[in-house]
């Protein structure tokens, strides 16, 4: 097992995977280095002598500069570096690096991986045959919840995966942007393929009145897709929608699992809670997946977390298919440091107090470790908040990094499952398979009903092959059925983005 990394020729930075003591000599790239601070693992220690002033580089780019002399060997983290991030940037002249690449799946050497899915009437393919209640406004959460634990308790959810409300507090009292995100996340979830029923529940007085979302809608299943206003109803409204429920119930149960191969996969790429090893570990392995994953003859992956691309944004320019993404990723960019900015926060307030806790110093140093899970794929496809995939191969999508919120919103772009990096820890799951990946054993070992798989282990005896093939042969199994712990656990949930004004 290693004790120590430098991650790239460039850093002047190392990476202790296992605690260091002080007095320890570390011999890297022909140098011995005497530690005199104590290095907890997953945290960087000074190669050498830094200024005070000084760029410190990690994965071959500058994560912050030093803001007092630090010696070689010296222990370092966000008390000794400051981030160099500013407001907003002029890209000009920044140029990708391969025009017009190959479309995805054009690579493909040998036969396409398959999953067991649901092929829906409209093409999708579903990992999940469930029956889903969606409330167009907070006020009938509690009415949602009654139909769905009378369903339950009737039938058991025998013959469908799973019978679930999704509670918001939207719906009402929104303006402007705010009222068109509720419109449009609860939209694409009526749209999704992963349930074999929904059922629609309004108010009838609200913002979001059901007759216009229901429009909104454009073109969905009437068949797997029903509405029922509250205001509407003659006497009890629950048994009203029970009924409609049953019926929902009753179609779906018809829906079979069929060979569908890997490029109907719409995967989310998500890391939260990160630490000194999601760089090392668990986002590369991400990385390796969506690059395999996109040469299935057209997969699709989706990253997000716009504020966690700050400092690493260049990497993804330049990896744009066509000029035109190129000013679309640029627009990413400097729209959401704006919303900051517009709000008096600096761009760089981050990272967490887990994150420094595990490692992670400035907001830079987070978005290196954060935009490995892309792989080196080109970018085929850029989203605004709430839109849906439109192109295949990888896609950059415009929400904050929020865990709760911007997991929804890579399942209502229309990723069928989630693919979450933690090297921390966390129980929550979106209204998709939300798989946690770690980036170090022992959070592993520690909350194995929270863990999926361990990626940890790449830092100790598993290959990048090894891990590789191991992880994806586990996503497509999740994709024809293996539940994930947080549906085990029965955690779903749904968080939309809020900006503005609430009447």
């Amino acid at each position: 097992m290693k004790e120590y990394l430098k991650i790239n020729p460039a850093d002047n930075v190392a990476v202790a995977i296992s605690p260091l003591s002080k007095g320890t000599v570390v011999d890297i790239d022909g140098d011995s280095i005497t530690l005199v601070s104590d290095i907890p693992a997953g945290h960087k220690f000074a190669l050498r002598d830094l200024a005070e002033g000084e760029n410190v580089v990690k994965y071959g780019f500058p994560i912050g500069h030093a803001i007092h002399q630090i010696a070689r060997g010296s222990f370092l983290d966000h008390n000794d570096i400051k981030t160099n991030l500013a407001g907003q940037l002029d890209y000009t002249g920044l140029t990708i690096d391969n025009p017009n690449p190959s479309a995805p799946g054009s690579h493909l050497q040998g036969q396409e991986a398959t999953f067991e899915g649901y092929l829906r009437p409209d093409g999708q393919v579903g990992i999940r045959n469930e029956i889903w209640v969606i409330p167009t406004v907070g006020c009938v959460n509690g009415i949602c919840k009654q139909i769905v634990d009378r369903l339950v308790a009737e039938t058991g959810a025998e013959g469908v995966d799973s019978i679930v409300h999704f509670p918001h507090n939207y719906g009402c009292s929104q303006l402007g942007d705010d009222h068109e995100n509720t419109k449009k996340i609860l939209r694409d979830m009526v749209l999704h393929p992963n349930a074999g029923g929904i059922l629609v529940v309004g108010l009838g007085c609200e913002n979001n009145q059901p007759k216009v979302f229901e429009e909104f809608c454009g073109d969905y299943d009437k068949n797997r897709v029903k509405f029922m206003v509250c205001q509407e109803v003659e006497g009890d409204e629950v048994e009203a929608g029970l009924k409609i429920l049953r019926q929902l119930y009753e179609q779906a149960k018809t829906f079979k699992r069929t060979t569908q191969p890997a490029s109907k996969l719409r995967i989310g790429l998500k890391c939260g809670g990160s630490d000194g090893f999601s760089g090392i570990t668990a986002n590369p392995l991400l990385g390796e997946f969506s690059d395999w994953l996109c040469d299935q003859e057209g997969g699709t992956t989706v990253l997000t977390e716009v504020p966690e691309m700050f400092g690493a944004e260049t990497i993804l320019m330049r990896r744009c298919a066509n000029p035109q993404l190129l000013d679309q990723t640029v627009s990413l960019i400097n729209n959401f440091k704006e919303y900051f900015l517009s709000h008096g926060e600096p761009v760089g307030e981050n990272p967490s107090p887990g994150n420094k806790a595990g490692g992670i110093s400035t907001l830079e140093e987070k978005a290196l470790g954060c935009t490995q899970k892309s792989g080196k794929g080109p970018v085929f496809g850029v989203l605004e908040y709430g839109d849906r995939i439109k192109e295949h191969g990888l896609n950059l999508l415009s929400a904050p990094g929020n865990d709760l919120v911007a997991s929804t919103a890579l399942a209502a772009a229309g990723c069928q499952m989630v693919l979450f990096t933690t090297g921390r820890g966390t129980p929550f799951g979106t209204f998709v398979p939300t798989m946690k990946v770690s980036t170090n054993s022992g959070l592993a070992k520690r909350k194995p009903t929270w863990i999926d798989f361990n990626a940890g282990r790449l830092a100790e005896d598993q290959t990048m092959p090894e891990a590789l093939k191991e992880f994806a042969a586990l996503v497509l199994a999740v994709a024809s059925g293996k539940l994930v712990n947080s549906e085990k656990s029965g955690i779903r949930e749904i968080a939309i983005f809020k900006n503005g004004v609430t009447l």
